[in-house]
């Protein structure tokens, strides 16, 4: 099952990539907007496993929003594919190495990406959406927390986080249009291998990064347990759950993000996104519509 933000509604996206508006179909007991329905994930789900779907429309790309464009709380891990941390020269973290990338930073699976001076990298990663409350939650319940997956482009710029004896992970990480996310939702419990997801990256048409999500160090319902075991999770949080070796502050010599690059993402299971990049933003051009949360 497929679920993705049209113009900040929610969609079931369908055989033949129609859409049909969740709300609507629903008659308003779900919807409009995606959290909406992470927040009433079971009875959702017993719904949309019944419902009858016919006609609808057919799916144009250019409408697509980040499939949860406002989580409450967005989580993120670093280090934590071994073939990274040794590409960086990082040790393998004893626990979860988290960090946030604030919510402004979120865009759509076909927006463009604005970068900013400085060194601008890629990262894909597997997201986690929760859609059940989780607190103290044992790691063999982990998955029963988890609403859905999507992919999620952690795009960096080093300089600021990495700088010198105050590095900056949250805010090098969270420049307007900094995280791609998308296509959908796919429901966890419809992906039969979901603890083994392949996922990749190309710049450009050349693959940079490709590993499965079984080399994770921390694993997704690992990662349930020892982030509820500090902070509750919320039905419309967000996990970026790191990303494979690949990037381009790990290459010989280093190789970053330029104007007119094409960033494509995918995860097995789930889809692909594609991100061109743009020329860094002037502030002083930005209209106060666009300093609102992206889409």
């Amino acid at each position: 099952m497929r679920i993705a933000n049209l113009d900040g509604r929610a969609v079931l996206v369908g055989p033949g990539s129609r859409v049909f508006d969740i709300a609507t179909r629903s008659g308003g007991r779900f919807g409009p907007g995606p959290r909406h329905v992470l927040e009433h994930w079971a009875e959702f789900r017993a719904w949309s496993g019944a419902a009858e779907l016919s006609g609808g429309e057919p799916l144009d790309p250019a409408r697509l929003r980040a499939p949860v464009e406002n989580p409450r709380q967005v989580f993120a891990v670093g280090m934590n594919y071994a073939g990274h941390a040794a590409e960086v020269g990082a040790p393998i973290p004893p626990v979860p190495s988290v960090f946030t990338k604030y919510r402004s930073c979120l865009t759509g699976p076909f927006c463009p990406v604005e970068l900013v001076d400085g060194r601008c990298d890629w990262e894909v990663e597997v997201v986690v959406v929760i859609g059940a409350y989780a607190h103290r939650v044992p790691a063999e319940r982990g998955w029963e927390h988890v609403a859905a997956l999507t992919i999620g482009q952690d795009i960096s710029e080093r300089e600021l986080q990495t700088a010198g004896a105050s590095p900056q992970f949250s805010l090098g990480k969270s420049f307007p249009t900094f995280g791609p996310l998308g296509p959908w939702l796919v429901a966890a419990d419809s992906l039969p291998q979901r603890d083994s997801l392949e996922l990749g990256c190309s710049l450009n048409g050349e693959p940079v990064q490709h590993a499965t999500t079984a080399d994770l160090i921390f694993p997704v319902p690992e990662l349930v347990a020892r982030l509820s075991a500090t902070v509750p999770l919320l039905p419309g949080d967000l996990i970026f759950t790191g990303t494979p070796s690949g990037v381009g502050a790990g290459r010989t010599p280093p190789r970053f993000l330029r104007p007119g690059d094409v960033v494509e993402s995918w995860v097995d299971g789930i889809g692909r996104m594609r991100n061109v990049c743009s020329a860094p933003v002037v502030p002083d051009s930005l209209e106060p519509e666009e300093l609102e949360l992206r889409g």
